[in-house]
């Protein structure tokens, strides 16, 4: 105990973080990995299926390239029958394949934060844990702060980590199936791919996540603390049914707005606001240009840090200051009481 004293508070708190990280390891580390494992499982399957009824339209002549029949996968003349303009759509092409392989970890993701912070203060107070840890030399603003942390920066760095592993052993995969069927991996999918652009993109999305999510993360750490039971409930009914009320009696009609700006500017950012990407779908603006490479922009790294610029993402944020600040004054007072 006395050594616990020596220790100084950002000691304490690197220790408080490597707590809650082997607590929750299981949700933090391996269900991303996992995930991506899964996803690159089901493109191999898909793979396979794929070069099975391609060989097998081969063998029956119903293969063409560009109006020509062909009687074998050779991708090799494949790209010798590519125009510049089927280069930049194969380009493109291969961009969101690496995109949509790699998203699996952050679907997972959604669903941890979610429920971590659901049970972070809750499941303490639960199990009566919270009464060894009031016990220890600790501040509860530094027990709030290490989950949230826990939440919005170490689970995130993870699933990044996780999307990048995957990423790069799917492409290391069609590059073995391109070797195979006598196509250059480096014309076939490096070259095209711009697959550091994306994990550019990737890491500087982490603080783009980490605050816009905060509002949401406030909200499910302040219902935890809060509820004597049911968190669950507790944390989606109130804005729910308070949307109800809003959508019923029309009271958004008073501000000159509707009831859709209520249940996405309050709802949609309480509730959703650990969905990696949904930051996307507020911050996105009116374009003619729909192509896939006007999506595939999105997910840069100058895109994604742009959103840091949104007036939303820091209104947001500053609200999920609030939440953690009622949460820790909650903490103090409701500890043991289930």
């Amino acid at each position: 105990m006395n050594a616990l004293h020596h220790i100084t508070p950002m000691g304490k708190f690197k220790w408080l973080l490597k707590r809650e990280y082997w607590e929750n390891r299981g949700g933090f580390l391996w269900a991303p990995l996992i995930a991506g494992g899964i996803s690159l499982l089901l493109s191999l399957m898909a793979i396979i299926a794929g070069l099975f009824a391609a060989n097998r339209a081969a063998r029956n002549g119903d293969l063409h390239i560009n109006g020509i029949n062909v009687n074998g996968l050779d991708l090799g003349l494949l790209t010798a029958q590519m125009t510049p303009k089927d280069m930049a759509k194969w380009s493109e092409g291969i961009d969101f394949t690496l995109l949509l392989s790699s998203a699996w970890p952050f679907i997972v993701l959604a669903f941890v934060v979610f429920f971590y912070c659901l049970g972070a203060l809750y499941d303490d107070r639960r199990d009566r844990s919270v009464l060894f840890w009031k016990s220890l030399p600790l501040s509860d603003t530094q027990t709030v702060l290490s989950k949230l942390a826990s939440a919005l920066v170490v689970a995130p760095v993870l699933a990044v980590i996780a999307a990048i592993l995957t990423l790069l052993g799917f492409a290391l995969m069609i590059s073995i199936v391109a070797m195979a069927h006598g196509g250059n991996p480096m014309t076939l999918v490096w070259g095209p791919a711009n697959p550091l652009t994306i994990i550019g993109g990737m890491l500087a999305w982490i603080p783009v996540y980490a605050l816009w999510a905060l509002p949401t993360a406030g909200w499910l750490l302040l219902c935890s603390a809060w509820a004597r039971s049911k968190p669950f409930l507790w944390a989606v009914m109130l804005p729910v049914f308070a949307g109800v009320i809003v959508s019923w009696f029309g009271l958004m009609k008073l501000f000159g707005m509707n009831a859709g700006w209520f249940w996405a500017n309050v709802v949609g950012r309480l509730l959703l606001g650990t969905v990696p990407g949904i930051e996307l779908a507020y911050t996105a603006r009116a374009s003619d240009n729909t192509s896939l490479q006007s999506a595939l922009q999105g997910f840069t790294a100058s895109s994604q840090l742009s959103v840091l610029a949104e007036p939303q993402l820091w209104i947001g944020a500053a609200f999920g200051v609030v939440f953690i600040a009622a949460a820790i004054w909650l903490r103090q007072r409701r500890a043991g009481e289930i």
